[in-house]
């Protein structure tokens, strides 16, 4: 049974008024409380939403933050962006008001069962695929949290019989109260927004905080091949694991050409490898760990089989753009560190012309050097970081300056040669030169197009 709230009459805060903050003032004011938003931004920068929710009926505080409005709310509603150590945010804690994030007040009222994925890298495709396979087997289906609509935008539609598969982000997670998914997958832990927590413990165990309130009942999923997810493994829920290199695991694994699935000491079969249309060795984990979170969702094998057969991808995650004069184009602008940069350079086995670049979290770009030295690949190089990786990768591979991803894209089509690939793999963030990883990826399939206009018009 969920924790109930009562929202009306209750003097609620929301922090930030992006997509999150957003739904959340709109939601908490539907159900008769008392909404303050406040926003760092002045009104001309979020005009729009501003109008909106002072339609609503909903108070506004633009142009920066005060602690009066932190100390006399009741709950307090932060959208992912705001810093769980931001001094109003600690304030309002010592004094013993609720903080809580946007994802533990949708939690209270969602309705049915709820599967939620985090890790540092593949959330967002294993996200996408589980609820895919639920779709495929007949399952009503919800997706939400991280990947695009808030959690809270999918209690309305959610319903007893409703899965809801939900991507959730350490920054998501840090604010939980009794938040509890009846099955939470762990993809992986590797160094990711150490900008912005205190350091990479901090980060890892905001990630645990996925299992902290689970009970008996709810299943918990970690990969096997991660050594670093071994001390996470929860006590009280039923513990799964994924694993491409152990056969010995409760829960999904290899065996030859079958991805299998042990549970109760009985073995099934999910599906086969060759279904698997997905490019690189990571994308067979995010299989695995999708199939896992599906069975365990519900999802019988054939539906498994089928969803994975029939998934296309998702956007921005080493999607295809272009093949020009054999030179082929890929966008995975969502790989916004290292490690889902350098699960990108191993999905491609030629040589490579790799764009790098954009803002930095505190990143070790030296983890690239040998795998794009190994491919003879030139970096081009965008954006704030771009200085910093460059003395990082100085003396293993060709670099150059581009400054701009126009000019980076062009550039690239310079120096590449038939067989060549050109992958945005950025290993940044992209808040310097874009609104968000989306922004960047559709500015760079806009410029491939471009190239591939000028071709064909010159043909």
């Amino acid at each position: 049974m969920r924790p109930t709230v009562q929202l009306e009459g209750k003097r609620v805060l929301v922090v930030g008024l992006a997509r999150t903050g957003m739904a959340t003032a709109l939601f908490c004011v539907a159900r008769g409380a008392q909404v303050r938003a406040t926003e760092e931004s002045p009104e001309t920068k979020v005009a729009e939403a501003a109008g909106k929710l002072r339609a609503a009926g909903v108070g506004l505080e633009l142009g920066g933050h005060t602690r009066a409005s932190f100390l006399s709310a009741d709950l307090i509603v932060p959208s992912p962006g705001v810093p769980f150590h931001s001094p109003h945010l600690v304030a309002a804690r010592q004094q013993g008001i609720a903080v809580w994030s946007e994802v533990e007040l949708a939690w209270r009222f969602l309705r049915g069962r709820l599967v939620c994925i985090t890790g540092s890298n593949g959330k967002t495709t294993t996200t996408a695929l589980a609820g895919h396979i639920c779709e495929t087997a007949g399952l009503p289906t919800l997706i939400g949290g991280n990947i695009g609509t808030p959690l809270i935008s999918r209690v309305e539609t959610s319903s007893d019989a409703t899965v809801t598969v939900a991507e959730l982000s350490s920054f998501q997670l840090e604010n939980i109260a009794a938040f509890r998914p009846d099955v939470g997958a762990i993809l992986n832990l590797t160094p990711d927004h150490l900008d912005r927590h205190a350091s990479m413990e901090e980060y890892a165990h905001a990630k645990a905080r996925m299992f902290e309130n689970q009970t008996e009942s709810d299943a918990a999923i970690l990969n096997a091949d991660d050594p670093a997810l071994a001390r996470f493994a929860p006590r009280r829920p039923r513990t799964f694991w994924f694993s491409r290199q152990r056969g010995d695991v409760r829960g999904a694994y290899l065996r030859g050409d079958q991805v299998m699935f042990r549970e109760d000491g009985g073995e099934s079969v999910l599906l086969r490898r060759g279904d698997i249309g997905l490019r690189g060795q990571h994308n067979v984990e995010n299989v695995l760990a999708a199939a896992a979170a599906a069975h365990l969702a519900g999802a019988p094998a054939a539906a498994i089989t089928e969803g994975v057969r029939t998934f296309a991808g998702v956007e921005h995650r080493l999607e295809f753009v272009a093949d020009l004069g054999g030179v082929q184009f890929y966008n995975d602008s969502k790989a916004t560190n290292v490690d889902a940069a350098l699960k990108a350079v191993d999905a491609f086995p030629g040589r490579l012309l790799i764009i790098l670049g954009g803002k930095d979290k505190g990143s070790d770009y030296t983890l690239l050097a040998e795998p794009l030295r190994r491919r003879n690949s030139v970096a081009l190089l965008i954006g704030a970081a771009a200085e910093k990786i460059s003395a990082q990768l100085h003396g293993a591979v060709e670099v150059e300056q581009a400054g701009a991803l126009d000019r980076a894209v062009r550039r690239a089509l310079d120096l590449a040669r038939p067989g060549d690939t050109v992958l945005l793999a950025p290993a940044c963030a992209s808040f310097d030169q874009f609104e968000n990883y989306e922004h960047r990826g559709r500015v760079f399939k806009q410029l491939v197009r471009s190239l591939e206009q000028e071709a064909e018009n010159h043909a």
